[in-house]
């Protein structure tokens, strides 16, 4: 076997790890940090949180209607007891009634914002309540077939593993060296293939001497322009 076919050999098993163990590293990253199903639970606490003030608004406006209508109460009893008989007194006392009143119809109008606000509210907390469902459920459909595509990767991984020992033990020392220099430089890929005449990793366009040294089996020959290694089939 000429010193390229090992390297091209060697150099198509290490491209196929490296796809694995990206691919094994995005599975992992997706199962660890689900950012939709955060982001999921994130919107149900903030509507847990609207509702929960809303509430608190609704109560608080209760309070201060049936707090107005007791004074209304009281200054009608005042009007209409028959304790009061001083004519400035009794018209100070309407006006007072008709005050009263008219505040409570402004604290009424409040009081159906607040009841409006909580019904929007839970009808927020159970449409965050219903997606948070829907995460989880195609999380768990998601995240078991992820889990069974990472078993098998890790699989293919080791059986890999075992091709690339046996492969780079045909492999001198200093090619190893040198290629693994390349693998380093060029982003993964040391060694390439000649396509329509030209470097199938950079595009250069190459002579026929050059391909033909290529084609030779008694040394390397790097592709001129982005140094790669050169496999003729």
């Amino acid at each position: 076997m000429s010193a390229a076919l090992g390297l091209f050999r060697l150099q198509q098993v290490d491209s196929q790890l490296d796809q694995i163990r990206a691919r094994l590293k995005t599975i992992d990253e997706t199962l660890q940090n689900d950012r939709e199903l955060r982001n999921a639970m994130e919107r149900l606490a903030a509507a847990e949180g609207k509702l929960v003030q809303a509430e608190g608004e609704m109560k608080s406006s209760d309070a201060e209607v049936e707090k107005q209508k007791i004074k209304i109460q009281q200054a009608e009893s005042s009007l209409y007891g028959g304790s009061v008989h001083n004519p400035k007194e009794l018209q100070d006392l309407q006006k007072d009634v008709a005050a009263l009143k008219r505040h409570l119809e402004t604290l009424e109008g409040r009081e159906l914002e607040t009841m409006s606000a909580v019904e929007t509210a839970e009808a927020g907390l159970k449409a965050a309540t219903d997606y948070l469902e829907t995460i989880k459920v195609e999380r768990s459909s998601q995240n078991s077939d992820l889990t069974k595509e990472g078993n098998s990767l890790q699989k293919d991984l080791e059986r890999l593993e075992s091709e690339r020992k046996a492969i780079a033990g045909n492999v001198t020392q200093k090619l190893f060296t040198l290629y693994d220099q390349l693998r380093q430089q060029r982003r993964g890929i040391a060694v390439t293939t000649i396509n329509d005449s030209s470097c199938a990793a950079c595009g250069t366009t190459l002579t026929p001497s050059q391909q033909q040294s290529a084609r030779s089996t008694s040394q390397l020959f790097n592709c001129p322009t982005c140094g790669r290694i050169l496999f003729a089939n």
